[in-house]
């Protein structure tokens, strides 16, 4: 992904949008990743997919945005000849839930914290970016909703769904392919980037590091972790993406308690010593800082 990457960029500030940002669906190729177990990853456009394959068929996660759902089917069908069978959203942005109306159309279940169906049900506002969100119809909505957990027992694995505290959003979901030794973290976790924080639909700073201890108290060093932006990882790369969150939350603490307002501290270029390793995403260190800054509460 390219810094400043045009169509991540319109994928936070046009969430629900129906057509591909800076893309049309023929230029886009769907990358198909082998893990284990017969756990893939996906990758398209938006946000990165799994899919587990197997005798009870396909369950998913994630579903890029509407214009590639023949793509992404197409892709799966190459993997395994079984039926789509369900669906999980990690949480409600359209670059992650884009494909539910098409899917749903097809009486594929879709499955997703309850948060998500609320969100998705009614117009959102991000206001990191101004960005008002319609309501998705009918058809995109999640139809099967969990308030802490859910598991699935399908292709020989167990295939356990973690909702954890206001994060990314306040509908993240962690999904652990336990046989497979795969995890998705949802867009708690951009590898090689600063994250996109919705505080706006209930995220924060704190609530991203928290998912994040989650997701490395399921992993182990053999751990494959789908970020949900960014390439696969392992627990040593997202080990290190908590420490970076963390140091920069210690400074933004520290300069609220010097008295420091937030213009001040971007001024005082607070996070430079980062910006080479992680700030070349869609956001500049200056979005992410200010982001990462309104998210935390005042104390």
């Amino acid at each position: 992904m390219s810094p400043r990457s045009p169509w991540l960029f319109a994928a936070i500030t046009t969430l629900a949008a129906t057509a591909l940002p800076a893309q049309t669906p023929d230029t886009v190729k769907i990358r198909t990743t082998p893990l284990a177990g017969g756990v893939y990853l996906l990758q398209g456009s938006g946000g990165n997919i799994a899919a587990s394959t197997g005798p009870d068929g396909v369950i998913m996660v994630d579903d890029d945005y509407a214009p590639l759902t023949d793509r992404i089917l197409a892709a799966v069908d190459q993997l395994h000849s079984g039926r789509l069978r369900f669906v999980i959203n990690t949480h409600w942005h359209g670059d992650h839930t884009g494909g539910n109306g098409n899917l749903g159309g097809q009486g594929i279940m879709i499955v997703a914290h309850d948060n998500v169906r609320q969100r998705m049900s009614r117009e959102q506002f991000i206001e990191s970016f101004g960005a008002k969100v319609p309501p998705s119809p009918a058809v995109a909505l999640p139809v099967i909703t969990f308030t802490d957990s859910l598991t699935f027992y399908l292709n020989n694995d167990t295939i356990q769904i973690f909702h954890v505290a206001p994060a990314h959003t306040d509908g993240d979901a962690v999904i652990f392919f336990r046989h497979a030794n795969v995890i998705h973290m949802g867009d708690t976790y951009f590898n090689g980037l600063y994250p996109f924080i919705d505080y706006s639909t209930g995220g924060s700073l704190d609530g991203v590091i928290a998912a994040v201890d989650r997701g490395l108290g399921l992993a182990d060093d053999a751990t494959r972790i789908i970020p949900g932006h960014g390439p696969l990882a392992t627990r040593t790369d997202l080990r290190r993406y908590r420490e970076m969150l963390a140091a920069i939350r210690i400074r933004i603490l520290s300069a609220r308690r010097k008295g420091l307002t937030l213009e001040q501290a971007l001024e005082a270029r607070l996070i430079d010593d980062y910006n080479d390793a992680w700030g070349k995403g869609f956001l500049t260190p200056e979005q992410f800082f200010t982001i990462a800054w309104k998210s935390l509460p005042s104390r």
